[in-house]
């Protein structure tokens, strides 16, 4: 057993303090909690239900969704992610854009899911197809950059330093590779066509949402 735990990007600091991308933690942690205290009702009403948005029935669960989390080690890990990633695409496009880039990802990754699970009435939910945005936007952006990962195989435990076009694009090349999985999906499981929806977008348009006086790296 083993796994990759992305801590950060070692080969820049970003200018400004990423203050939207620690307000997008701080509301998913919110939301989080509120489900904890809701239960399945609350997460009925809020997460997007894919056979009620193709029939034109709340939308608005294509944005709450996104904020909303099946457990603690799903929202730990997403946010370990989104920490590790946002904060120098948030210096890049600036905080407006960034919040901009960052939920639009979020809607793309849903619908993407939806559009490929039509008829399911199992509840959508997650930040991840959102983050997978911020990545495909880093690989884009920073693509050798070193990422500060922690490297987990068995009881061995170690810090090492991967290039972002090598820890992203094997990540990216896994969701590809599970994408066709949506038998599991119909039961609850990994959305991993939101994840690479998300993705796309976001390698796709990051550079319309960069501010103009960005220097490029």
């Amino acid at each position: 057993m083993g796994g990759l735990i992305p801590l950060g990007d070692a080969s820049r600091r970003p200018v400004r303090f990423p203050v939207i991308t620690v307000l997008i933690i701080l509301v998913n942690a919110l939301v989080f909690f509120l489900e904890l205290g809701g239960g399945d009702a609350f997460v009925t009403r809020w997460a997007a239900i894919p056979e009620q948005v193709i029939f034109g029935h709340r939308w608005i669960t294509l944005l709450s969704a996104m904020f909303m989390h099946a457990g603690w080690l799903h929202i730990i890990g997403n946010m370990i992610y989104l920490w590790a990633f946002g904060p120098e695409i948030e210096d890049a496009m600036g905080r407006g854009r960034y919040l901009g880039f960052y939920l639009f990802g979020g809607i793309v990754a849903m619908l993407a899911q939806i559009t490929a699970t039509p008829h399911s009435t199992i509840p959508s939910l997650g930040a991840s197809g959102a983050i997978a945005a911020v990545m495909g936007a880093f690989i884009v952006t920073y693509p050798r950059d070193r990422i500060r990962s922690i490297l987990l195989i068995f009881i061995f435990v170690t810090v090492t330093f991967i290039p972002a076009i090598v820890l992203i694009g094997f990540w990216f090349l896994i969701q590809l590779f599970n994408a066709g999985a949506i038998a599991n999906v119909q039961t609850g499981g990994v959305a991993y066509l939101a994840h690479v929806g998300g993705f796309i977008f976001g390698a796709a348009t990051c550079r319309l949402f960069e501010r103009a006086e960005r220097q490029f790296a």
